[in-house]
This record gives C-alpha cells, structure tokens and sequence, in this order.
C-alpha cells in the first residue's frame, strides 16, 4: 500500500485552513498559544522567519499536522460544535439543577443534539469564541 506525503505547510494552505474553518487570527493565537502578530506574520507569507515551534502550533491549531493525520475542516468543525455543545447542556443542567428543576437523561441528550445542530448551521465564527 502506497501512503501518500502530505502537502507542505505553506500560508496558502494555513490561511485557507483558517478561512474554511471562519477562525480569525485572535482565535488562531489563542487556540495556538502563538502571540497574534506572530500568527498574522506565518500566515502572511513569513514562516520561514518563525520559529519551527512556532509554525506547528499554528498548524495543530488549524487542524493541520506535518504529518499524515491531518483533521478535514469540516470534521474540525463538528468536533468543536460537539465540545461547545457539551458546554452549553452542562450550563443548562447545573443552572437548573441549583433551581431544583434538572432536567432527566433524555431532555438533556435532546439539548445536547439542539444546541450542535444549531452551532453547525450557524457561522463557523461562533464554533471558535470562548
């Protein structure tokens, strides 16, 4: 079997990463612990100037890898609809819960499918904000 070699890294291929996944570059910084003039410095054209740490970390954080385990940008998408999801029904329950009005297994389970597709349909902007 013939595995084939990823694509190199370039800022095309990173910024058209960012763009299909609506990441700006505040959210790349944030997701990549990389300052953002440094992000905007990669993805403009300048990662030969960056640190290799760098450049990885603004890789990972896009889904990219320098290896061949590269995550699509659509399956990025839903693994993060899928955590922020998470977040927004563990809010609804504890705050009803300190109402002494939880919500049982399958109205939680129904939010929880809700609130992901309503993230999915929405702009991929949203998936990224904390």
């Amino acid at each position: 079997m013939t595995t084939l070699a990823p694509a190199p890294i370039s800022a095309d291929r990173l910024n058209s990463r960012r763009a299909a996944l609506g990441m700006s570059h505040a959210v790349v910084a944030a997701r990549s612990g990389v300052s953002e003039p440094t992000v905007k410095r990669i993805l403009g054209g300048h990662i030969a100037e960056a640190s290799f740490a760098n450049v990885v970390a603004v890789a990972e954080a896009l889904g990219a890898s320098l290896g061949v385990d590269e995550v699509a940008p659509e399956e990025l998408c839903r693994q993060q609809a899928r955590r922020k999801a998470e977040q927004v029904a563990r809010l609804v329950q504890g705050t009803s819960a300190l109402e002494s009005q939880a919500v049982d297994a399958a109205t939680y389970s129904q939010l929880l499918e809700r609130s992901y597709h309503q993230l999915m349909a929405g702009s991929r902007r949203r998936l990224w904000s904390e």
